[in-house]
């Protein structure tokens, strides 16, 4: 077998590595470092989930690793930006909220089945497209001036996707539950 496998799960590794460094220059000002940074974390994402599929690298280490790096990236990124007062803190908590409500779900969900079947819905992957966009927005707003329409939009579009995928997460596990216990009341 070829070492090549294990390639997505080094770019993961590496992202995850990133994310301190992106959080330094956030608070350090260094805010066109860390839209770069950011933007090749986010382009190291696609690239790792693109090998892992295309060329059946997948791993069990890479089905954890993955979602971890994204999620601490993506937490990272928001805290920061709400310590600095760029992002608004309630979206903040609400994001963050989100995420630790669906880790609580699924470690139950594990607990009680034994098995762990996260897949991400399409509204999940939109809600994480929006929020990397956001991101992206509100640092290069530090370097130059975008919108304000535009920004207020993309947290409204943020707040949005955040609830509604939460929300088709709820839905999915209250299906999965009544279709394997169709006697139980869901």
């Amino acid at each position: 077998m070829s070492n090549w496998r294990y390639l997505p799960n080094l770019i993961t590794a590496a992202r995850l590595a990133a994310v301190p460094l992106f959080i330094w220059w956030l608070f350090d000002g260094q805010y066109n470092n860390a839209l770069w940074l950011f933007v090749l974390m986010g382009l190291s994402d696609a690239l790792d989930g693109y090998l892992a599929k295309s060329f059946q690298w997948r791993t069990a280490l890479g089905a954890y690793l993955d979602p971890a790096a994204d999620k601490t990236m993506l937490i990272g990124a928001y805290v920061t930006l709400g310590a600095l007062d760029l992002l608004p803190h309630w979206l903040v908590f609400v994001v963050i909220l989100r995420d630790v409500a669906l880790l609580a779900g699924s470690l139950a969900y594990n607990f009680a089945t034994r098995r762990m079947e996260i897949q991400p819905t399409w509204i999940s992957k939109i809600n994480t497209v929006v929020q990397i966009v956001l991101v992206v927005a509100i640092i290069y707003n530090q370097l130059e001036a975008i919108p304000i329409l535009l920004i207020q939009t993309l947290i409204g579009l943020t707040l949005f996707t955040t609830f509604a995928s939460g929300l088709d997460y709820l839905m999915e596990e209250r299906y999965k539950r009544g279709a394997r216990h169709p006697e139980k009341p869901v």
